[in-house]
């Protein structure tokens, strides 16, 4: 349920996460011997300290339970984790998820456009589903190497590139161009992971056909997507021409000057979610940016809203969250069992692409956002720590 409901029910992306953590009850009765080992620690450590630099801000920025609400989720995916460490997934079920939740979202995005919706979405923004559709894909493709593990390896192969291909009609048709800016690191990623095991021919074919794709995806006008990409540089070229018009990409720089601006105020500290605000409206009114993107409560930025609201320890945690287990996972892409190093490299995706959808959209100031890392995280860290029972879970 995780992944094959997230961005096709309303508030999909929580269905799976809440049973995963009733589950984790169990713990307390079973008991079971989990044999915590230091980077467990450091994992448990990254996703406490995050939540707790969350609640704080909430405190003393006077937002009340409210602002308590995303901070907290990911404190309730550490009892998510350890259940899965103690009772790893069939992998079976797992990629099966993905791969339905990605050929489900594609599957709607291209029946949205078919009729006229210009860019597409579910029942989440437009920026989150098309990103996250893009996180679907990317999984499809990480667990191509445990589909190649299976006896009926040519259907899960099939079954997976069409996940993949699913999430990335998604992403297309959404217009998310965030989403597209770091899939080349997504396929050096891969490459990391399963580059050594392919042949030469088969390497070269694959980035000839990546490139034909592209050009095909690119010179159709129907799928948006040279619309979306003219339209960002005629943008940029606007706004360094002085023309400010309210476009996308305007009200970015916008929004990135004046979180700027704050952050050179008060770079300890930061302001809150609250007193940043009414500082950008200050800024607004002044004239030092553009009154209309005051109306934001975030920067577009993840890395800026950090630190502009939490100050550099609100930074520091945000990078802690993402880098210490993306070093965990990438530590597990030479394993000799492609089942766990399938997941390894799932785990590392995970953090790659939210560290490029900080760039340009606070991924963090979303439910969806929220929920899809943390327990997604738990389930992909959790199930590699226990890859003995994963690798017999799985056939």
């Amino acid at each position: 349920m995780l992944g094959a409901i997230a961005l096709v029910v309303p508030s999909g992306y929580s269905g799976g996460a809440v049973l995963l953590l009733l589950g984790s009850a169990w713990l307390l009765v079973a008991r079971p011997s989990l044999g915590l080992t230091r980077q467990d620690w450091l994992v448990i450590a990254a996703l406490v300290a995050y939540a707790a630099v969350g609640m704080v801000e909430a405190w003393l920025d006077g937002q009340g339970s409210r602002g308590m609400d995303k901070p907290i989720r990911f404190l309730l995916a550490v009892p998510a984790m350890l259940l899965v460490m103690a009772y790893p997934p069939r992998l079976a079920w797992m990629w099966s998820g993905i791969a339905l939740g990605a050929i489900a979202a594609g599957s709607w995005a291209s029946w949205q456009k078919m009729h006229g919706v210009e860019r597409a979405d579910s029942f989440t923004h437009v920026i989150q589903f098309g990103n996250l559709c893009m996180v679907l894909a990317v999984f499809c493709m990480a667990g191509l190497g445990w589909a190649w593990q299976q006896r009926q390896r040519y259907g899960w192969v099939a079954f997976l590139l069409l996940g993949a291909l699913g999430g990335i009609l998604g992403s297309l048709f959404s217009g998310s161009r965030g989403g597209w800016i770091g899939f080349p690191i997504v396929l050096w990623v891969l490459y990391r992971g399963y580059g050594r095991l392919l042949p030469g021919w088969v390497k070269v074919s694959i980035l000839a056909s990546v490139v034909l794709a592209a050009a095909a995806v690119y010179s159709i006008p129907q799928t948006g997507v040279q619309s979306r990409i003219q339209q960002g540089f005629e943008d940029v070229a606007e706004y360094r021409a002085g023309v400010q018009k309210g476009s996308s990409v305007g009200d970015r720089f916008e929004m990135w000057k004046g979180a700027v601006t704050l952050i050179q105020q008060r770079p300890l500290t930061g302001w809150g979610s609250n007193g940043y605000h009414a500082a950008l409206i200050e800024l607004g009114n002044e004239g030092a940016i553009r009154e209309g993107v005051t109306r934001f409560g975030h920067a577009h930025n993840e890395y800026l809203d950090a630190m502009a609201k939490r100050g550099v320890i609100g930074l520091a945690v945000l990078l802690m969250l993402y880098l210490v287990p993306m070093r965990l996972f990438f530590k597990q892409f030479h394993h000799e069992s492609l089942e766990v190093r399938s997941v390894a490299i799932a785990g590392a995706l995970l953090s790659v692409t939210y560290l490029d959808f900080g760039l340009t959209q606070t991924f963090m100031e979303h439910n969806s956002g929220v929920m899809m890392y943390a327990f997604w995280l738990a389930v992909l860290y959790g199930t590699m720590r226990a890859p003995y029972g994963m690798v017999k879970r799985s056939r």
